[in-house]
């Protein structure tokens, strides 16, 4: 039998809750992947995801995968063995891109630095005379910090410019053409308001002219995916995999709430609502941890007070108020909370129940 799952608030670092159009929407009819009413669907999609790209690629579609398939397609698309790619790492989604141009045969050349803190642009670009890539993720989902993308696409050179928005892409000014950024995955689960299953991908003409024309993954050849998505047009498309014609659904309906608010009022709401939360928790008393200047809107990260269980705390979260709040990751697991105030919680509602809730959490467990 079927159980029912209980409702959450999502206040974790994702996935959040989506917008109750999205949620609406996913209970549409199944229709074919290749009918007519769901090519012109997957154009306006295509469309949509222009705007919050800020960008004019052709080549911007939802591919068929999460975040992480986004990053896989990213490197093995534009990396072929030998190749010297420099990838900042900042949080453990740099330490993944690292690992994944690793095994695309990259020469990785790594520029590291300590938790918490954004992308040295300067070190960045120093660490390779001609690379071919240089990887960096704008919002690090591990640490809450945003890093300057814009300043990196500014010095790239002759580089491609690949770049993480995952925890960006519809809650935080993204704009890739001005900024030059050539190669870009995201995900749905965070500030978009949809749920988790595909990946908002965009690779400039530039960046395709240079792909691999032979790469190692079938499933996300951008080449062969052409013929279905992005740069193909009319109702005769080229099969290449079924796609999953109901989450698309539900990305349209996301990405109309989005552009029907203004994309760039939704920022405003989650700037203003992350700095509500941050207030609000130091006046509580609690340390944030992201450095100041750099703190993600979207995503507060928050050092967990001496002599308080992390995870006592979200257990009682979680029991009491249905509440999610997410732990650190790595060294910090147990010292640091991940705060998400994402698309439909990115509200002084949220702020307020979330401020609430975390306080009595600590005066219950200490």
């Amino acid at each position: 039998m079927t159980e029912t799952l209980p409702f959450r608030y999502l206040f974790g670092p994702g996935p959040g809750n989506a917008y109750p159009e999205v949620m609406s929407a996913l209970s549409y009819p199944v229709i074919g992947h290749l009918d007519r009413a769901f090519i012109d669907r997957l154009d306006r999609v295509s469309a949509g995801l222009r705007h919050v790209w800020g960008t004019a690629n052709a080549r911007t579609w939802p591919l068929s995968a999460t975040g992480s398939g986004g990053m896989e397609a990213a490197f093995v698309n534009f990396v072929e063995p030998g190749d010297p790619v420099v990838v900042a790492v900042n949080g453990l989604f740099g330490e993944r891109m690292a690992e994944v141009a690793r095994r695309s045969g990259a020469d990785v050349v790594r520029v590291d630095h300590e938790y918490g803190q954004p992308v040295d642009v300067e070190r960045v670009l120093a660490a390779h005379p001609s690379p071919k890539v240089i990887a960096a993720v704008h919002a690090e989902t591990s640490t809450g910090v945003r890093s300057d993308i814009a300043a990196l696409g500014a010095g790239k050179g002759d580089a491609l410019l690949l770049v993480d928005a995952v925890t960006s892409i519809g809650g935080l000014e993204l704009r890739a053409d001005d900024w030059g950024i050539d190669i870009g995955y995201a995900g749905t689960q965070k500030c978009l308001g949809v749920p988790p299953g595909l990946s908002p991908f965009t690779v400039s003409e530039r960046a395709f002219e240079r792909r691999v024309q032979d790469p190692r993954s079938w499933y996300f050849d951008i080449g062969l995916l052409g013929g279905y998505v992005g740069a193909a047009e009319g109702h005769t498309r080229t099969y290449h995999h079924t796609a999953p014609v109901t989450m698309v659904a539900g990305l349209e309906a996301g990405l109309d709430r989005i552009l029907a608010e203004g994309l760039e009022k939704v920022w405003a709401r989650h700037e203003a609502a992350g700095a509500a939360l941050r207030a609000g928790l130091e006046a509580m008393g609690l340390e944030l941890f992201a450095a100041e200047g750099h703190r993600l809107p979207s995503l507060t990260t928050v050092r967990v007070p001496e002599g308080v269980s992390s995870a006592r705390v979200r257990a009682h979260l979680l029991d009491r108020y249905t509440l999610e709040i997410g732990a650190g990751v790595g060294k910090y697991a147990e010292t640091v909370w991940r705060i998400g105030l994402m698309g439909p919680n990115a509200s002084p509602a949220s702020v307020t129940l979330v401020l609430g809730a975390v306080g009595e959490a600590l005066a219950a467990t200490r």
